[in-house]
């Protein structure tokens, strides 16, 4: 894993064209704040700015579908033996036991041995911004020309044709995902949360008002980019001293803008300013203890909220500072060692997080294991009962579907299995936390986008399009 961490260079991202299917498929810092452009323009504070680059998502079509026989994992926590799930509409129409009424006329599926689980959400990926082929060309995912960036949002940078993305939908039941910008900079920018589904642009992938994120990062990565170019920061205290220049940047912008009077735009500030607004949400990379304790006190001191500590792999050392301040941690399984700051991990992180009450999410960062989060959270569940601590399979998934979903600000629409929500369900061949697990049908709001069985119901990427091995999902 070394190659990982360091600038995320090798990241990979698709967008697919679908093949006609019966079940409904078309055919298809520096200190002095961040750097914007010169020529902005003047608002006024009354004024709301339209949200440019809005999402054109419309679901693929679907039928009217009910799973019985199925065991039900519904994502947060709770367990059905012999349960029905039924979808219409692309919603989630009733979940429940052998009793659960199956309207007639509506496809049925005989679930027997399969287990279903809501769809999997990948909280921390670089798909579309780092995407096969992983040459420089393809390589957006940092804006490494200052410290702070919050100006530059991830969603400039994906090219929906990736090839990631199809893979981890039919390998891995991926279903949502956030694509964020690298580790580069203090200040990434703002992440974007998308359907996993193939569209022709961003903005058709964009899960429909799903909050922004920003990214942010501590420790070696920043550091190290800019002390290696004889800037601040080229330490952590340098770190931090740069990020708490810009909130204070940010705090008088704010003021600007809530004052009344004219104000001149500013890209990064806009984004800073809806963090402290509390409209954006901080997604911040973070490995060791000492660090992520320090952060929570700048959050304090500035009055925004971290909602996730990505990496973290020394959040077992303040499980219980985490969980006191409603903070998730989204980490691997058994990363370790790739540098100084991933040294201190331990394969009982997650468990140990899970055993104090904090909140635990299982990320992929890598355009491979994206395809295998269910192993890895199994991985993880193995290591804490190692330890002596049990957690139970209908938990575990909820790692993967609804406190992803509840960290990126859309556990009201998605990531488990209730009434109302987007009918986005993985039907697994057998139980996710096995390792001969695969996805056996996808369904993202209703609509079928991956079967085993049928191969016209597979997602195929534009730029794989006649060449060798197309299509392919192993």
């Amino acid at each position: 894993m070394q190659k990982k961490r360091q600038h995320k260079h090798m990241k990979s991202n698709l967008r697919w064209s679908i093949v006609a299917a019966p079940l409904a498929l078309m055919a298809c810092s520096n200190a002095e704040g961040p750097k914007t452009a010169s020529a902005t323009p003047v608002a006024k504070p009354a004024e709301k700015v339209p949200a440019p680059f809005p999402s054109t998502y419309k679901a693929y079509p679907g039928v009217a579908t009910a799973i019985r026989n199925v065991i039900v994992y519904d994502g947060e926590g709770g367990k059905i033996d012999n349960g029905v799930v039924f979808i219409t509409a692309g919603k989630i129409s009733s979940v429940g036991g052998p009793e659960t009424a199956i309207p007639a006329g509506v496809m049925v599926i005989d679930g027997t041995g399969k287990f279903v689980t809501p769809g999997i959400i990948d909280i921390h990926s670089h798909l579309g911004d780092y995407p096969t082929p992983s040459v420089e060309a393809h390589s957006d995912g940092n804006e490494a020309t200052s410290p702070t960036t919050p100006e530059v949002w991830a969603e400039h940078s994906v090219w929906p044709q990736d090839p990631g993305f199809s893979r981890a939908l039919a390998n891995g039941g991926v279903t949502a995902l956030q694509i964020l910008p690298g580790s580069a900079n203090l200040m990434g920018g703002r992440s974007v949360v998308l359907k996993n589904v193939y569209a022709r642009t961003v903005q058709g992938m964009k899960f429909p008002d799903a909050p922004y994120g920003m990214k942010m990062a501590c420790g070696e990565n920043p550091k190290r980019v800019y002390g290696a170019k004889g800037r601040m920061p080229s330490t952590r205290m340098g770190n931090i001293a740069v990020n708490r220049q810009t909130w204070i940047k940010a705090q008088d912008y704010k003021k600007k803008r809530d004052s009344g009077k004219e104000y001149t735009r500013d890209l990064g500030m806009e984004t800073l300013a809806g963090v402290l607004d509390g409209d954006i949400s901080i997604q911040n990379h973070c490995y060791r203890a000492d660090e992520m304790a320090l952060v929570l006190d700048m959050a304090k001191e500035f009055g925004y909220k971290v909602s996730t500590f990505h990496h973290a792999v020394e959040s077992y050392k303040i499980a219980d500072l985490l969980r006191d301040n409603g903070v998730c941690s989204a980490v691997w399984a058994d990363w370790w060692g790739f540098k100084m700051e991933a040294y201190d991990a331990i394969p009982e992180n997650a468990a140990i997080l899970q055993n104090t009450g904090a909140c635990v999410i299982i990320h992929s960062d890598d355009e491979n294991q994206i395809q295998r989060l269910n192993q890895e959270a199994a991985k993880a569940q193995a290591d804490g009962r190692r330890m002596g601590i049990n957690i139970s399979d209908a938990e575990v998934i909820k790692w993967l579907t609804y406190n992803p979903a509840k960290a990126l600000g859309i556990s009201d629409k998605t990531g488990s299995l209730k009434p109302g929500k987007m009918a986005d369900l993985v039907l697994w061949n057998g139980n996710p936390l096995s390792v001969y697990a695969r996805p056996y049908k996808v369904w993202i709001d209703g609509a079928l986008m991956f079967d085993a069985s049928n191969p016209k119901i597979r997602p195929v990427s534009d730029f794989e399009l006649g060449q060798p091995g197309e299509g392919d999902v192993k």
